[in-house]
């Protein structure tokens, strides 16, 4: 697959159907940074009128995941992923237009050198910030990604 934002947003669509319908759009990608947004809408919101965390969540794995799938391409290699812990902190209720970032793409790139170089697994922690509108951060969630070689 292509990384591309109209690519991506087309994955949404056909493997991550709840990411998509709730609005969630890769804006940006490249190596090093992927850039994720979703607008708070009826469809999103929680009973308190602000995002529902499950969605800024699922918009804040975007940002990290993407990464790891461009790395794992570019490997060359049949590299799994998968999630195996998050944590949040949501610091403000998240209205308007959401944007996640995760500029922590040179860090996946040791990660799957050393599973291919060892045949071990590694995990690598991956954070990704939430701002709203005015630039005010309203959650941070990291996840930890864990890489292997496939046999």
């Amino acid at each position: 697959m292509e990384f591309s934002p109209a690519k991506l947003n087309a994955f949404l669509f056909l493997k991550l159907p709840s990411a998509f319908w709730s609005g969630v759009r890769v804006k940006s990608i490249s190596k090093e940074q992927c850039v994720v947004t979703v607008k708070h809408r009826w469809f999103n919101q929680n009973p308190f009128k602000s995002m529902y965390f499950a969605v800024q969540a699922m918009a804040a794995e975007l940002t990290t995941g993407a990464l790891v799938m461009i790395q794992i391409k570019n490997s060359g290699r049949n590299v799994s992923m998968l999630v195996a812990n998050n944590n949040a902190n949501f610091s403000k209720k998240a209205t308007g237009r959401i944007t996640f970032t995760c500029n922590d793409g040179h860090l996946i790139e040791d990660a799957i050198q050393k599973t291919i170089a060892t045949g071990e697994g590694q995990t690598i922690w991956l954070k990704s910030i939430g701002v709203n509108e005015k630039g005010e951060q309203v959650s941070e969630l990291n996840f930890e990604w864990s890489i292997k070689l496939k046999s």
